[in-house]
């Protein structure tokens, strides 16, 4: 579970975050440089580099995540304006920590295209 990874810190609670959920697979929490009224992290525990590297075996965990993602939506107050989620796949996409991680974004009109 522990790593060099920013993401990994946080799990490790060796680097701060605002917290919003946790199991035993998956955590949640606020981004530190939101680009929407709600937008929250949600990553894996388990260091996995990216979608690119999910298996058949990670097919539990990606459930849970997004089902949690779900709660948070209604949580949060977005569920019925709607909520985008977001994740991106290697730099050209965006992705800056290469921990698998979605963006749960809402309480804002989202554009189309996104990039």
């Amino acid at each position: 579970m522990a790593g060099p990874c920013v993401f990994c810190k946080i799990v490790d609670r060796e680097a701060p975050a605002e917290i919003v959920h946790e199991s035993d697979t998956v955590l949640a929490f606020r981004d530190t440089n939101p680009q929407a009224p709600t937008h929250i992290l949600l990553i894996p525990k388990e260091h996995v580099p990216s979608v690119r590297e999910l298996t058949v075996e990670h097919g539990s965990m990606m459930i849970e995540l997004l089902n949690v993602a779900a709660h948070l939506a209604k949580a949060e107050g977005v569920d019925e304006s709607g909520w985008r989620v977001v994740a991106n796949v290697g730099a050209d996409a965006g992705q800056t920590v290469y921990h698998l991680h979605v963006h749960l974004l809402g309480g804002r009109r989202m554009g189309w295209p996104p990039g």
